[in-house]
């Protein structure tokens, strides 16, 4: 019987983090321990060293709800990589508790390519996420405080922006009720709940560049409107600082190491569908200080993650990467033919070809739209066939685009070292990124670029409220930030069933928000929402501990 994934990483043999430290270039004096296994980075300490490692982004086709293996690929290929002699650090983001108590399990690769101690990264790790929702929690009890004492700013109350966080998906929180009671027990009003992944807090957190930047960016964050509509920032209730001192120490990254024992930084944790999706600037830019070549990931497909990742943490960091590696699998391509979930695993040519659309029209994307080398990984499973695979590379091969077979979950570093070969060649390539849009442009023109160009959609429509909401942010000064679409994962458009690669549609925005501090605006799409569900049956119910305190059931 084949080893599951918390099998495989609880056997493995860890060694000391000052010794995985040791492989990066770091020194013990410049690590925080957090017991055996993990550590923070003190980046002041690299504050003047140079960035020279290039940059790898691993991507992926539209996925099943079950996700593709894009951790599990870029896992594998740093390790790969780090085999072949390549100095290659891993930047990964850190799971949240919804989707590993949910649907998807957890974020920590498998098989053989894991980032490890899996347990602690899928739980409560070094307590970041737990800092950022209580950060943001902070901020709203200041906000609602300002209001019972007095509110000398003149805050609309009906006019509230600011939600409270939780990291965990929960629906029952999406719409509530709160400030029942008496007077002392502040205002009634109807809010609501945001999982903490998707709070602008998180995109903050990734998104600075120094402790500093991240203040700043709080300060900027709008939380509120005054009763003449006037936007009323964190800044206005003189919140930044505190927010900052909680998340001082989470701010630094989080070293751990693979089942090689090779480094790796896991930092920040941010949804690609309702968020963008990229682990935080600080641990990629330290990763490319001390590395030759860095890999990390973007959530979801590249319809999301990538065009975010390049369109907002690239600009924002003034980072490119050297190569693309987009990550498909045969039962993903044949789930985009149309297979139902429960026949994924038979040979079906018709189904496959059907589905290959999907993964060309990402290749495409990624070399027409942004102008980056690209390779496609198959992250192969048990139950693809030869037909199959030689299928998928055929189609590959006529754009032009080399194909590798990955076999890391099985087979760990030995099973990518096709797939490091190939980055390694498309990194010396010369290439330059291009955005899929300009950001001098207004809201609906950018919107329309990413829609026609990443979607290839027919354009976006607009909801009434949606209409209202893009004159105003243009009036108040946000219409030249960068758009981050909250968007369904399994589909081009924003309709999931239409799978493939849909022609013939629109995109239909029904909300449009500042995301000031972040940097971005936030337009919600289709019935895309900030807070998850769980599922009929959550992995949760299969998690338990034995009586000597073993973790089991995760995965």
């Amino acid at each position: 019987m084949a080893k599951t994934d918390i099998e495989i990483a609880q056997e493995a043999q860890l060694l000391p983090i000052f010794e995985v430290a040791k492989k990066a270039g770091l020194t013990e004096e410049m690590l925080e321990p957090y017991g055996y296994t993990k550590a923070k980075v003190d980046i002041h300490s690299l504050s003047d060293k140079p960035q020279k490692g290039k940059l790898v982004l691993v991507s992926a086709i539209n996925p099943t709800p079950a996700g593709e293996g894009k951790t599990t690929t870029s896992v594998g290929l740093a390790d790969a990589m780090n085999k072949l002699g390549y100095n290659t650090l891993l930047c990964l983001r850190e799971p949240s508790l919804g989707p590993v108590f949910g649907v998807k399990g957890g974020a920590a690769g498998g098989g053989y390519a894991q980032v490890v101690p899996m347990e602690d990264i899928n739980l409560h790790f070094t307590g970041d996420f737990h800092a950022i929702g209580a950060a943001n929690n902070l901020c709203a009890a200041m906000l609602d405080n300002h209001i019972k004492q007095g509110n000398v700013l003149g805050i609309d109350p009906r006019r509230v922006v600011w939600k409270r966080c939780v990291d965990m998906n929960d629906r029952q929180l999406r719409n509530i009720v709160d400030g029942l009671g008496g007077i002392a027990d502040g205002m009634p009003r109807q809010d609501g709940f945001d999982i903490t992944v998707a709070s602008e807090v998180m995109a903050c957190f990734c998104l600075a560049v120094d402790l500093l930047d991240l203040k700043a960016r709080l300060a900027r964050m709008v939380i509120a409107y005054t009763y003449d509509r006037k936007p009323v920032t964190v800044a206005d209730i003189n919140a930044q600082g505190a927010m900052t001192a909680l998340l001082k120490d989470a701010f630094k990254p989080n070293l751990v190491q693979t089942l090689e024992n090779n480094p790796a930084f896991v930092h920040g944790g941010p949804f690609a569908n309702i968020a963008h999706g990229c682990n935080s600037v600080e641990a990629t830019t330290t990763a490319r200080k001390l590395a030759d070549y860095v890999v990390t990931e973007a959530g979801f497909g590249a319809d999301l993650g990538a065009e975010k990742f390049l369109d907002i943490k690239c600009r924002a960091a003034g980072i490119a990467p050297s190569a693309v590696v987009l990550v498909a699998t045969v039962r993903a391509l044949k789930y985009n033919g149309g297979v139902a979930k429960t026949d994924l695993t038979q040979e079906n040519l018709t189904a496959l070809e059907a589905g290959m659309p999907n993964l060309l029209r990402h290749v495409q994307n990624i070399r027409e739209v942004y102008g980056l080398p690209v390779v496609v990984a198959i992250n192969a499973f048990p139950t693809d066939t030869a037909a199959e695979l030689a299928l998928v590379e055929q189609k590959c091969n006529e754009l032009g685009v080399n194909v590798a077979l990955s076999e890391v979950w099985a087979k760990g570093s030995q099973g990518g070292l096709d797939l490091a070969a190939e980055v390694v060649r498309l990194c010396d390539e010369p290439s330059q990124l291009q955005y899929a849009y300009n950001t001098h442009d207004g809201i609906e023109q950018k919107l329309t670029d990413i829609a026609t160009k990443i979607y290839h959609a027919d354009g976006v429509d607009f909801t009434p409220a949606a209409s209202k909401q893009l004159k105003q942010l243009e009036e108040q000064g946000f219409g030249e930030l960068p758009i981050c679409v909250a968007k369904t994962q399994y589909s081009f458009s924003d309709d999931q069933t239409k799978l493939g690669a849909p022609t013939n549609f629109r995109i239909t925005v029904r909300n449009l928000r500042v995301s000031a501090g972040a940097g971005f605006i936030v337009a919600l799409t289709g019935d895309i929402m900030t807070m998850p569900g769980l599922p009929k049956v959550p992995s949760a119910e299969k998690i338990d501990v034995t009586k000597d305190g073993k973790i089991v059931g995760l995965f």
